[in-house]
């Protein structure tokens, strides 16, 4: 008993801790008017008016709240390295020698992993979106800011800022035609804008014709049986409820294409170029055939979010095998069909699978806020995706759609957008013509996409996987890219 007084009787806090804690109380009190209450603990206390007068305890004021919001957050970040430990220890314990040494060797088992390798810091609003080179090691990102940057990933520098726009930078895309990537963005300003990197992004056209907020704008591949133009094509989603594919060469509008009864707020073309997926406020996602002609044909419509749908992706053949045990299909599709796989991210804090068909055959619960982003992992086993819960979520589609991996702990505010870094291309037949070595990663863009187009159902020996990840987001007022690599 008296060795059990003596453990309650020790103080928490030194005599000079516990004046300050008094004096932070008097003064929140005080602030809030409960002057008797204040009164009643100076007199317990003994604490002179003298020695604490309302000048001083001006110093005091919010220092209680202030404490109180830092514990909060404190044991937040307590429990999220709790679970980040425990999932280290996880995998830990189940590692073997010969498991590590495949995850390290196999670029299609990596996965992105803290801290990054970069956090890329000069956009002074959000980042909105991010878009990789197909050949170099530039990475663009466009902001809130009204502004483009151009970033080095491998070094993590900053290259060049772009400026043209007039308002908030809302998608960028490199593509275009054999023998010149261009990179293209769109704007909340209503246009859309074409740059040239190989004169130092210079602003070579300007493409109007959407009357509201151009959301989405990606270039369509070319290369494969029924795919439209030769890579000199590029769509673009706008609030105007439109999709609109443009000719890159001549800044022609060549289709309009109507359907969506609201904003369309993302739009991707599958790898062939054939198809396209847009999805958006009015919760449908719908898949457009273009190899039809002049219109447009609307394929399927699908419905089952339950609140606007803001980021799309079509699975890539790789991914086959995995999604086809999902849909329930003995086999999976051949690797030539293209939009066999999609998948959507919603408002509703959920991700949904569809397969070619029109059907939901997963539905990925987990975020705990809007998801922003999703990217197939380029081996096809995993889908990663970004949300406003300030996490990027691995889902492995060998486990049955199962989350085996969240960062946590990585973003300061929302994740706004996610892009892998595109694979280098060793193929002769595209470097013979440039006086390049086989091998070298400096092929021509449009080759290296009919290559991958020809190779996309297995990863081939002449298609090398890059394991690097970027993420644009909200950091505060500000806005951050981080670089993830092997």
């Amino acid at each position: 008993m008296a060795q059990a007084s003596v453990q309650i009787g020790t103080p928490l806090l030194t005599t000079r801790q516990a004046e300050e804690l008094h004096k932070s109380i008097l003064a929140y009190l005080s602030s809030k008017n409960l002057a008797s209450t204040a009164a009643t603990l100076r007199d317990e206390l003994d604490l002179a008016e003298e020695s604490f007068d309302a000048e001083k305890a001006k110093k005091y004021e919010g220092l209680l709240e202030k404490k109180w919001t830092s514990v909060v957050r404190l044991q937040k970040k307590i429990l999220d390295l709790e679970s980040r430990n425990h999932l280290l220890q996880s995998e830990i314990d189940n590692a073997t020698p010969s498991s590590l040494s495949r995850r390290t060797q196999d670029p299609t088992n990596w996965l992105p992993k803290a801290p990054p390798r970069y956090v890329l810091e000069s956009h002074r609003l959000p980042v909105t979106c991010v878009a990789f080179h197909p050949v170099f090691t530039s990475l663009a990102s466009g902001s809130e800011d009204y502004t483009i940057k151009i970033w080095d990933w491998e070094l993590g520098e900053l290259e060049r800022t772009i400026k043209g726009h007039t308002k908030a930078v809302l998608d960028v895309d490199f593509g275009g035609p054999r023998g010149g990537t261009l990179l293209a963005s769109c704007s909340s300003d209503l246009t859309i804008k074409l740059w040239d990197p190989s004169d130092e992004y210079k602003n070579i056209r300007t493409l109007p014709g959407h009357d509201h907020i151009v959301s989405s704008v990606r270039f369509i591949p070319s290369g494969a049986a029924g795919a439209p133009a030769s890579g000199n094509l590029l769509v673009s989603a706008s609030k105007d409820n439109s999709l609109k594919i443009w000719d890159v060469t001549t800044g022609y509008c060549v289709k309009t294409i109507l359907g969506h009864v609201d904003w369309p707020r993302a739009v991707c073309p599958s790898h062939d170029g054939r198809y396209l997926l847009s999805t958006g406020s009015d919760k449908s996602v719908r898949l457009w055939d273009l190899a039809g002609g002049r219109d447009a044909e609307c394929r399927l419509v699908m419905f089952g979010h339950e609140n606007y749908n803001l980021c799309c992706a079509f699975a890539p053949p790789t991914a086959y095998p995995y999604l086809a045990k999902l849909a329930g299909l003995d086999r999976p599709p051949p690797p030539s069909s293209s939009a066999e796989f999609m998948a959507t991210g919603s408002r509703d804090k959920q991700i949904r699978l569809w397969d070619g068909r029109g059907n939901c055959v997963k539905v990925l619960v987990g975020h705990d806020n809007w998801v922003r982003g999703l990217v197939f992992h380029p081996g096809g086993k995993y889908l990663l995706s970004v949300a406003d819960d300030r996490t990027m979520r691995c889902w492995d589609l060998s486990q049955e759609g199962r989350c085996v991996q969240t960062l946590t702990g990585v973003y300061e505010g929302f994740v706004s957008c996610i892009r892998w870094a595109p694979p280098v291309v060793k193929d002769a037949d595209a470097t013979a013509g440039n006086g390049r070595s086989e091998g070298s990663s400096l092929a021509d863009p449009v080759v290296a996409a009919r290559r991958r187009a020809a190779t996309v159902g297995s990863v081939s020996a002449s298609v090398q996987i890059r394991c690097v990840v970027a993420t644009g987001s909200v950091d505060g007022a500000e806005g951050k890219v981080r670089i993830f690599a092997n």
